[in-house]
């Protein structure tokens, strides 16, 4: 049973902790896991209310209920039994290809009894039959499998759904969950597919529906960012964005990709007759307990329309500068710009590098109740309490200059603009910036010095520039190690001398960290933290703008005044056992 190896630290008895207490011990096990649940934040009091008043009609356990019910997710579910019963937790990459060798009376238990209470024996080890099991606080289920098996059961957890696929393939007809939703749906997809009451109806078949829940719900379990679906000539191609790089999941076959991607369609209030242009919509789900926004964005290839789902759960998104990188040598800095009462604050990087929760971050922070905020943004991403958020609407008019316009006669404090994306609304923003307002935005640069040189080569005057900028801070996101299987190992003389790494530290022995895969995180990457660097514009750095100079040595000039690069705070944070050296040069210039 190499496949299932007990992580370090569970030691459990046979039967975990409260198999032998009868119904009472299903309880008490039950209310020490839900308390678990509630002091996480992974399940909701109201929910909880709801769950309890249905227990009492129905008598059913109130943990089967909240799963059930959606209230609580499958991974966060099977995370904290594991968690509260001191049992290891297994993944179906953790299950044996093929199944093992049974005891003789353990081969007597029928798939029907394994599917009914997710339960799938994974071999013997150390004398005792290992039991996968979905809901380990069940009595009933573990004492028919020792009776029917006749030897003691060691217990693992498992999410419910791994465990049914596991079932079905060693014990049925070997097919995934997409597989046993896609034999029921319409193999032909056929008939005219310009016809829209005929798309809306392949749409509205119970099996694609089906089919598209399950690809979100998969994206909530892998804490996937995006979904990508993406219709080639033989096949659709489904893709999750894990921690910031793209995963292959499984797909539904190439007959079914019109069905799916108008499902999609129909959900974001999109035209589904509309297929040559692209189109922006939004859903807003409740997928496992999670309140889900999904941002969908549809554009026309060669082959069909290529769909991006981008999930924002509201509930987990949370606004401190430390949680997102920010070092306690770095955050002052910030801080102090972000206190001045005027000017303007740049936040740069890329698409998807987290700008937007930065600024959100720096709002909530001067959010008070004597301050008044307004924002213009495209789209209202996360919806803060006493912040006035504009949506910009470009296709009747509302764009970013003309809300800027109508804001500034709303006498605000503070303005938010989510892009500088043209001459005039970087001349708005300047105007606001000059007569008393605070400004913050975004730009698409690279680094911190290329916002003033973007700026400049926009049209923006060099004298404006420099007597309203204050700061800009420029970042990209890192994957985090998972802190409990980082492997700490010696750097050698080549990667310190490859690296400069004595720069950072003169003295003694340097470790860097490599990831190793566990259960919860097979990658060894974990979330992920920020990597940035910030530029505070000085005396110097505005004569050196004044002249028109470049890129290079406004960078030069920034770093001697002390701004440390996004290089070299890659490097530190990686020294630091934050993230790993490749991780750094992934993202950033410096490769």
């Amino acid at each position: 049973m190499s496949a299932v190896v007990q992580e370090p630290g569970h030691e459990h008895s046979a039967v975990g902790p409260s198999v032998n207490e009868g119904a009472a011990g299903v309880r008490a096990a039950d209310e020490r896991i839900v308390a678990a649940l509630l002091e996480k934040g992974r399940l909701k009091e109201a929910d909880l209310g709801r769950a309890r008043r249905l227990q009492e009609e129905t008598g059913n356990d109130l943990l089967s209920l909240l799963a059930r019910l959606g209230l609580v997710s499958e991974r966060d579910h099977a995370e904290t039994c594991a968690e509260v019963l001191g049992l290891p937790l297994l993944t179906g990459k953790d299950a044996p290809d093929a199944p093992p060798e049974m005891p003789a009376e353990a081969q007597t238990l029928s798939t029907r009894f394994l599917k009914q209470f997710h339960v799938c024996p994974l071999g013997e080890q150390n004398n005792r039959l290992v039991l996968w099991m979905a809901d380990p606080y069940d009595t009933y289920a573990v004492d028919a499998v020792r009776l029917a098996s006749g030897s003691e059961v060691a217990l693992a957890v498992g999410l419910r759904s791994e465990i049914d696929d596991l079932i079905e393939r060693w014990h049925g007809q070997g097919r995934s969950a997409m597989g046993a939703i896609v034999e029921t749906a319409d193999g032909e997809g056929g008939g005219d597919m310009d016809d829209v009451e005929h798309l809306r109806d392949l749409a509205s078949e119970a099996p694609v529906i089906r089919l598209v829940n399950l690809i979100i719900q998969r994206a909530v379990d892998l804490r996937a960012s995006d979904i990508h679906i993406e219709p080639f000539e033989n096949r659709l191609k489904v893709r999750y964005r894990i921690d910031g790089v793209l995963e292959e999941g499984e797909s539904p076959p190439s007959n079914l990709t019109a069905a799916v991607i108008s499902r999609i369609k129909i959900m974001a209030k999109l035209n589904i007759a509309e297929r040559r242009l692209p189109q922006d919509g939004r859903i807003m789900l409740r997928v496992q307990g999670k309140e889900l926004d999904l941002r969908v964005s549809t554009v026309p290839t060669a082959h069909g329309e290529s769909v991006v789902m981008r999930l924002l759960d509201r509930e987990t998104v949370v606004f401190d500068f430390h949680r997102l990188g920010f070092t306690d040598e770095f955050l002052p800095q910030f801080q102090k710009v972000l206190d001045q009462p005027h000017g303007i604050l740049l936040v740069t990087g890329p698409t998807g590098s987290g700008k937007t929760t930065t600024l959100y971050t720096a709002l909530s922070k001067l959010n008070t109740a004597d301050v008044k905020i307004i924002t213009v943004e495209d789209p209202v991403e996360y919806q803060i309490e006493g912040i006035n958020q504009i949506q910009a609407k470009p296709q009747i008019g509302l764009d970013f200059s003309h809300a800027l316009r109508s804001i500034v006669r709303q006498d605000p404090d503070i303005i938010m603009i989510g892009e500088m994306r043209d001459l005039e609304t970087c001349r708005i923003a300047i105007q606001s910036a000059l007569t008393g307002h605070l400004v913050l935005s975004t730009l698409h640069t690279n680094n911190a010095a290329g916002g003033i040189t973007r700026m400049l080569d926009m049209g923006v005057e060099d004298y404006l520039l420099t007597s309203t900028v204050n700061g800009i801070l420029a970042q990209r996101l890192v994957r985090r190690l998972e802190p409990t299987h980082a492997e700490k190992y010696l750097a050698s003389p080549e990667e310190i001398e490859k690296f400069s790494l004595r720069r950072y530290q003169p003295e003694g022995d340097i470790y860097l960290y490599r990831p190793r895969g566990s259960t919860l995180a097979p990658t060894g990457y974990h979330g992920r933290t920020t990597i940035m660097e910030f530029l505070v514009m000085d005396d110097e750095l505005r004569r050196a703008v004044m002249r028109h100079a470049g890129m290079g040595e406004l960078e030069q000039l920034a770093k001697q005044a002390g701004m440390r690069t996004m290089y070299e705070d890659g490097i530190i944070k990686a020294m630091a056992g934050l993230t790993t050296i490749e991780e750094v040069l992934r993202v950033t210039e410096d490769a």
